[in-house]
């Protein structure tokens, strides 16, 4: 049960950190949020039977879609936090270290680039966005927060949690 509970706290924490720096990007250089209202939208239109888009910002809004999203949004980051833990163990979070939770962070970049990007109508690895260089820029920046994420968040439930 320990090792559940401080993985859900691993996860929450760490998409904490990666929104926070997000924010930070738009405040001081204007970068755009992602929307994970749009997230909301195709995982709503999957319940449905529609996985696939040419524009998901152009399919019909639905109701609840930005809640979703962002639910979504902390459930993968939750999801990504077992991975870490599944891989390197629980001694992970007793003694966290930078390299796996990048090396985590940036395997969780495939799915935007491979599966979400694609679904959503913006191709893979966003091929088919306005600028596509900058848009696979913002997803490795944004994975890369989510890794440091993975790195505060667990130096933070070692010291929370030291006997």
């Amino acid at each position: 049960m320990e090792t559940i509970l401080l993985t859900l706290i691993l996860g929450i924490g760490a998409t904490a950190v990666m929104d926070l720096l997000g924010l930070t990007r738009k405040l001081l250089f204007d970068i755009k949020l992602p929307n994970y209202g749009l997230v909301g939208r195709w995982v709503a239109y999957m319940a449905r039977g529609r996985f696939w888009h040419v524009s998901i910002s152009k399919s019909t809004a639905v109701r609840g879609e930005q809640f979703l999203g962002w639910a979504c949004h902390y459930l993968t980051g939750m999801a990504f936090a077992a991975l870490l833990v599944g891989i390197f163990g629980i001694d992970w979070i007793r003694q966290p270290t930078i390299g796996p939770a990048l090396l985590v962070s940036l395997v969780a970049l495939a799915a935007p680039l491979l599966l979400m990007q694609p679904a959503m109508g913006a191709g893979i690895a966003s091929s088919k966005a306005v600028n596509p260089s900058a848009a696979r820029w913002q997803s490795l920046l944004n994975h890369l927060f989510f890794g440091l994420g993975l790195y505060l968040a667990g130096q933070a439930i070692r010291l929370a949690f030291a006997n």
